[in-house]
């Protein structure tokens, strides 16, 4: 099964807006008509249950959303281009690499229908038409389409299932599930571990339950032994586990803390999950020999373990009806609370007590940008609508480069630059863009 897959995501970009003016017969003074460009298309990741594994994005690389088009005469705007959606399966989280090579995590699609854009279009650029003013009749600014996002992501799947069997390898978690479901994982008499989980759907009379087969623990998985993270980022999913020994081990005992431990050591969280410990192979005369001070040591721990033999089904629907009814439990199970009767006063009047007032909050403003000094007589202007405008304007064009200062005026990024102590013809930076500074 294909659980992880590195693709990388390109939004499309948008469409430059267009210079243009209206020539018409009766129109001498028609002028600017340019439309806008397109939106560009973004990517998407959408959760179904189609999908099983990540085995289709094996084949491709890089998905890229359309690009929008560029604007046109006679104030015709540019097409968006379309969004790309990309089906994945339920339980995939979504994790995108810095720039620093880390990875963050986005989103995580653990029901059917969740969505999330890893990559957003870039906007479109815009015509001539747009800078028309009173002041300013006929201008030939025009905007360049944004680029879109790119985004390297890594997805992992998390199989979500209700009960995982978990333990050592060869321990019979395998025939188990191949006993009570339709699954069919490989299964022989020599010692071996299932590569992938394996999911199967049991029944236990009007209801289901689904069953994941783990590949075996090693001691040191926490840290990336044998499969290590590939086992133990599956089991998080689950809401029970059936921790299965082979009651013919003399070891056994050391085996369940060994398995245990290391679930601990991977995510803390997993100490505290439901388990169910079982004993298989009581057909054997090993385990036989085994039974009596296996269990007392178990129940000393205040463990009550199954004891069952896959081989023969000895005890199987016992426990899968206990498996049934602890899931059964941990979804009615709730938080619970009761209303206590109100208190009545000498009067017969209900007694409210006085409630402590609340904090005024006061939301705070987020700056729009934020002016640095990386080194003598070079600048940086953090902010993205500042960068996006740097970005769309062509700056080598006079026309454009004094709207882009009225802007900055606008925005009271000139005056914060001029605080920094910015002089002419210093280097500002603008997201990518930087320009020689010429404000004066």
């Amino acid at each position: 099964m294909i659980d992880r897959a590195e693709i990388v995501a390109q939004a499309g970009s948008g469409g430059s807006g267009a210079s243009s003016f209206r020539h018409e017969k009766f129109a001498p003074r028609g002028g600017p008509d340019g439309g806008d460009g397109g939106q560009g298309g973004s990517v998407i990741l959408e959760a179904v249950d189609d999908e099983s594994t990540l085995q289709n994005l094996r084949f491709r690389r890089t998905y890229r959303a359309d690009s929008g088009g560029g604007g046109g005469g006679k104030q015709m705007h540019g097409r968006s281009g379309e969004d790309l959606l990309i089906k994945v399966p339920v339980g995939t989280v979504v994790n995108r690499r810095t720039p620093a090579g880390e990875l963050e995590t986005i989103a995580d699609l653990d029901f059917a229908g969740a969505r999330v854009v890893v990559a957003y279009g870039g906007l479109g650029g815009k015509g001539n038409a747009r800078f028309a003013s009173s002041t300013n009749q006929a201008p030939r600014i025009v905007e360049r389409g944004q680029r879109g996002q790119r985004g390297e992501l890594v997805l992992e799947l998390k199989l979500i299932a209700d009960a995982g069997i978990c333990g050592i390898p060869s321990v019979g978690k395998s025939s188990l599930i191949a006993a009570v479901s339709a699954a069919r994982p490989k299964v022989a008499d020599y010692p071996f571990t299932t590569l992938e989980p394996v999911l199967g759907v049991v029944d236990v009379g009007w209801e289901t339950f689904v069953m994941v087969d783990l590949p075996g623990l090693i001691e040191g998985a926490s840290d990336g032994l044998g499969l290590g993270h590939e086992f133990l980022r599956h089991v998080e999913r689950t809401r029970v586990l059936v921790h299965m020994l082979d009651a013919s081990h003399a070891d056994a005992l050391h085996e369940l803390d060994m398995v245990n431990r290391e679930l601990e050591l991977f995510n803390a969280e997993l100490a505290g999950r439901p388990q169910i410990v079982v004993l298989n192979k009581i057909d054997l005369a090993e385990a036989q020999a085994n039974l009596p001070a296996l269990t007392a040591a178990l129940e000393g721990r205040g463990i009550t373990p199954l004891q069952i033999s896959v081989a023969t089904r000895e005890n199987v629907d016992q426990l899968v009806q206990t498996v049934a009814r602890l899931l059964d439990s941990l979804r009615t199970q709730g938080p619970g609370w009761t209303e206590s009767p109100p208190v009545l006063n000498e009067d017969g009047e209900v007694e409210v007590d006085e409630l402590e007032p609340l904090p005024v909050v006061h939301p705070q403003q987020q700056r729009r940008f934020e002016v640095r000094k990386l080194a003598p007589g070079r600048y940086e202007v953090e902010g993205r609508r500042l960068a996006a405008m740097a970005e769309m304007l062509n700056l080598s064009q006079d026309e454009s480069r004094a709207e882009f200062y009225r802007r900055l005026t606008r925005f009271g990024v000139q005056a914060a630059l001029r605080r920094a102590g910015v002089e002419n013809g210093d280097r500002v930076r603008f997201g990518e863009t930087e320009m020689t500074w010429d404000a004066e």
